[in-house]
C-alpha cells in the first residue's frame, strides 16, 4: 500500500475515474501559454503578431467551427453573446475607422476570440484544470527573482534579456517608487499586467487546490501569488488579491450558512444603497476613489470616469471606435478602466453584449451544484473567486494585448463546469473520502474490522476477513473456546468450520493465542 493511500491528505479529493480525466495541458493551449510568456512582438507586412498571436491564427477558425458545431459541450449564451460582440466591434470599427477596421479588427479578434476558444476548446476536465493552475504557479514562482530584482534596481531583466538576443521586447515602464520600491512588469508590456497575472493564481491555489495538495502547499503557493500580486505594486492588481482573500475568508467563516451568499449579496446591495444615498458621488466613484495609492490618482480617475461618461452618452451606438476622446487638453488620453472603454471605443450596444457573456458565464457556473469539497466544488468556487475579483478590478485598470486574451482565455477554460457530470463516485463522495490526484480510491473496510485486517485487505496481502461477531454485554466469564471460533466464522458458515486461519493460532484479529484468551476476561469494547 502506498503512502498515498495510507495516509490520504486531509480533506483529499475525490478521486477521478481515469476515463473522465485528461492528461495535462493539450498542446494547443500549451503554445499559446507559452507564447502568451514571450515578452515580444514583430511585424508581418503591416500587421503587428506576437508569437501568441501566430498560434491563435493557426487555430482559430477549426475552434469556432467545432465551438458552433457542439463538439466541445453544447453551445453556451457566452458564446453567442462574446461572438456578437466581436461583430459589433467589426461595424463600430467600419463607421469610425473604415481605413483601419481590417487591421485592427482582426487583432481584436484574435487576442479575444481566439484566447476564449482556446480556452473553451482545450480545458473540458478537472485534470486540464488542475494541470493550467499548476502552469500559472510555476510561472509565478520563476518570475519572483526576476520582480525583486526590478523592484530593487528598476532595471526589466527579463526585458533587457530578450532586447539584446536582437528581438523587439516591450518598452519599459517607469514609474516613481512606492513603498520604497519599483514597480516590476517582468515579461509583460506594464505592471498592471503582471499584478494582475499572479493575482488569479490566488483563488485557484488556495480553494481550487484545496485536498490536491497539502494545506502548508497551498499557503505557501499562494503567499507567492500575493507576494508577486504586490511586487507589481498596483492598486488594481492588489484590490484583485483582496477581494480574493475576503472572499475566501467569508466563505471559510460563514462554511456552515448554506444562504451564506445570498446573505453577501444583500450586504453588497444593502451598501450600494447607503452609498448612493449619503454621497454626492456614485457607488462606483466612491470604490474607485478608495482603491488607489494615492489621493491624486483617485481624483484623476473620478475626472477620467465623469469625462468618459460624457463621450458614452454623445456616441451611444457606435461609439468612438479608434478616434481620440473628447476632454479638457490638461487631462492625459489614458484611461483605467476597462469596462468603461468598451462603452466608449465600441457603444453601448458592444459593452452590453461583453456584459452579457461575462455575466452569463459567471451566473451559469455559479449556479451548479456539486458536492461541497469535492474535486470539481473546489474548482468551481476557486475560479468562480478569480472572476468575481476581476469583476471589480477591471472598474480600476485597463487590460490589452496579452493580458486581455489571457482573462478571456482562463474565462473559457472555466465554462466546462457549466455540463460537467461527474461519475457518481467522485461526485458523492466528500473531499475526505480519497486520496488526492486521482489515485483509486482506498477500500473502506466495514466497521467491525480491526485496523490491521482493514490494512491486509487493503494492500491485497491476504483474503478479506470476516467481521467481528458484535460484542456479547459485558461479561468477566471467561470465553470458551467453541464461542472465540464460532466469532471468527465466516457468514453461513457452521460453527468451529475452518475460517482460514491456522489451527491453534486463535482469532485472527488478536495476537494471543487462545490459551492466553481463555486465562483472561474480554477487554470491553468501545
Amino acid at each position: 500500500m502506498s503512502a498515498t493511500e495510507e495516509h490520504p491528505a486531509a480533506g483529499g479529493l475525490a478521486p477521478l475515474s481515469p476515463a473522465t480525466t485528461g492528461t495535462g495541458l493539450p498542446a494547443i493551449a500549451l503554445l499559446y501559454l507559452l507564447g502568451l510568456m514571450m515578452p515580444f512582438d514583430f511585424s508581418i507586412g503591416s500587421l503587428a503578431m506576437s508569437p501568441s498571436r501566430i498560434v491563435l491564427l493557426a487555430v482559430i477558425v477549426p475552434l469556432m467551427i467545432n465551438l458552433f458545431t457542439g463538439k466541445y459541450g453544447r453551445v453556451l449564451p457566452a458564446d453567442i453573446f462574446f461572438t456578437l460582440h466581436m461583430f459589433w466591434v467589426g461595424v463600430a470599427l467600419a463607421v469610425n475607422n473604415p481605413d483601419r477596421v481590417v487591421q485592427n479588427f482582426g487583432a481584436t479578434a484574435l487576442e479575444f476570440l481566439g484566447g476564449y476558444v482556446v480556452g473553451r476548446a482545450c480545458i473540458r476536465t478537472p485534470a486540464q484544470f488542475i494541470a493550467l493552475t499548476r502552469f500559472l504557479l510555476w510561472v509565478i514562482a520563476l518570475s519572483i527573482p526576476f520582480a525583486l530584482i526590478e523592484a530593487r534596481t528598476d532595471s526589466a531583466v527579463v526585458l533587457e534579456f530578450f532586447r539584446k538576443l536582437g528581438l523587439n521586447a516591450y518598452a519599459d515602464v517607469h514609474h516613481e517608487p512606492r513603498v520604497g520600491l519599483y514597480r516590476a512588469q517582468v515579461n509583460f508590456s506594464h505592471p498592471i499586467h503582471y499584478g494582475l497575472f499572479c493575482s488569479v493564481a490566488i483563488s485557484l491555489a488556495f480553494v481550487g487546490l484545496r485536498g490536491a495538495i497539502s494545506t502548508f502547499r497551498r499557503f505557501i503557493l499562494t503567499g507567492m501569488a500575493v507576494f508577486a500580486t504586490f511586487l507589481s505594486l498596483s492598486s488594481g492588481a492588489l484590490l484583485a488579491a483582496i477581494l480574493q482573500i475576503a472572499l475566501i475568508a467569508w466563505d471559510t467563516i460563514f462554511q456552515k450558512l448554506r444562504w451564506r451568499w445570498l446573505l453577501l449579496i444583500g450586504l453588497f446591495c444593502l451598501a450600494y444603497i447607503v452609498v448612493d444615498s449619503l454621497s454626492n458621488r456614485n457607488p462606483i466613484q466612491v470604490m474607485m476613489s478608495y482603491a488607489t495609492f494615492s489621493a491624486q490618482t483617485a481624483f484623476w480617475r473620478a475626472i477620467i470616469f465623469e469625462y468618459g461618461m460624457k463621450n458614452v452618452w454623445n456616441n451611444e451606438i457606435f461609439g468612438l471606435g479608434l478616434r481620440d476622446w473628447d476632454r479638457p487638453y490638461w487631462l492625459l488620453s489614458s484611461l483605467d478602466n476597462f469596462w468603461l472603454l468598451m462603452a466608449m471605443r465600441y457603444g453601448i450596444p458592444g459593452f452590453v453584449l461583453i456584459v452579457l457573456g461575462y455575466s452569463s458565464a459567471l451566473f451559469q457556473v455559479g449556479r451548479r451544484k456539486f458536492v461541497p469539497l469535492t474535486l470539481v466544488s473546489n474548482l468551481r468556487l476557486g475560479w468562480m473567486f478569480t472572476f468575481l475579483g476581476l469583476s471589480f478590478t477591471l472598474v480600476t485598470v485597463h487590460i490589452w494585448e496579452v493580458v486581455y486574451s489571457f482573462v478571456f482565455f482562463l474565462m473559457g477554460a472555466g465554462l466546462w463546469l457549466i455540463y460537467y457530470e461527474p461519475e457518481e463516485a467522485a461526485q458523492t463522495a466528500p473531499a475526505d473520502a480519497g486520496p488526492m490526484r486521482g489515485s483509486p480510491a482506498p477500500l473502506r473496510a466495514p466497521a467491525a474490522l480491526s485496523r490491521a485486517a482493514a490494512a491486509r485487505i487493503q494492500s491485497g496481502d491476504a483474503a478479506p476477513v470476516a467481521p467481528v461477531a458484535p460484542v456479547a454485554p459485558v461479561s468477566h466469564e471467561p470465553l470458551a473456546e467453541s464461542a472465540v471460533s464460532d466469532a471468527a466464522a465466516p457468514e453461513g458458515a457452521a460453527p468451529g468450520a475452518d475460517s482460514g486461519t491456522p489451527a491453534g493460532s486463535g482469532s485472527p484479529f488478536t495476537r494471543f493465542s487462545q490459551e492466553k484468551q481463555r486465562s483472561k476476561p474480554p477487554r470491553r469494547r468501545y
